[in-house]
């Protein structure tokens, strides 16, 4: 399964999964039978969450739920649009996630499949929004809850993902994470094992790209350009 995604980790320490593809697109609606079959492709796989070592597992029961439960339906555009393009980076948003909170189960239908009750994780993912020629300009950014059952078998189970409010949608913060994947991707960060950038002219950098002004764009490019170059 090709996935185009990566990890970054914003100026606050927080991971956001960035998705940098748009592979369900519906105008009217979005196709949710293909994003269960997208789904079904996870089935049996397992992925540390590091910040609990919590071993969390997809089983057979994520695609219908995650594509057909009664919070997706009511689900409408954008928001529709998030989760169901979400799924490309499950793998990724399970092993960043963080906040981990339990409560029991109360419902019968489920006492078995979470016999020792329902856990709920927060993680971020990002998803590009493009311009008429088909270039990135921006990404919105999401926090979800990754709710995760724990059956009678002793495994966690993802269950379904739910959407909290949109954490950020600012395209000078984004710009300023793309700065530092166009860094890592062209291997500009290190020469010869040797840091090219300190930490402290790295972390100025991207505070002057956050909080620059519009008409400021030609000066940030050759200021980035003399201390990269």
């Amino acid at each position: 399964m090709q996935r185009n995604v990566s990890v970054v980790e914003d100026l606050n320490g927080n991971k956001i999964v960035f998705i940098h593809d748009i592979r369900f697109k519906g105008r009217q609606a979005i196709e949710w039978e293909d994003v269960e079959m997208y789904l079904k492709q996870y089935v049996g796989e397992a992925r540390i969450i590091k910040s609990t070592n919590d071993m969390v597992y997809i089983g057979a029961d994520l695609p219908e739920e995650y594509a057909h439960s009664n919070y997706t339906n009511t689900l409408k555009g954008a928001n529709a649009k998030a989760k169901a393009n979400a799924v490309q980076g499950i793998p990724e948003m399970i092993e960043i996630a963080t906040n981990k909170a339990h409560k029991e189960n109360f419902k019968e239908k489920h006492k078995r499949d979470a016999k020792y009750g329902w856990y709920r994780y927060d993680s971020r993912f990002a998803l590009p929004v493009f311009d008429e020629e088909g270039e990135i300009i921006y990404y919105n950014v999401f926090k979800v809850i990754m709710v995760v059952r724990h059956a009678e078998d002793g495994k966690l189970y993802l269950y379904d993902m739910i959407k909290n409010p949109v954490w950020y949608d600012c395209d000078k913060q984004m710009a300023a994470i793309k700065f530092l994947l166009f860094l890592e991707w062209n291997n500009a960060l290190f020469v010869d094992g040797e840091k090219r950038i300190s930490d402290t002219l790295l972390v100025a950098l991207i505070i002057m790209i956050e909080k620059s002004r519009d008409e400021d764009k030609e000066m940030i490019i050759r200021t980035v350009l003399n201390c990269i170059c």
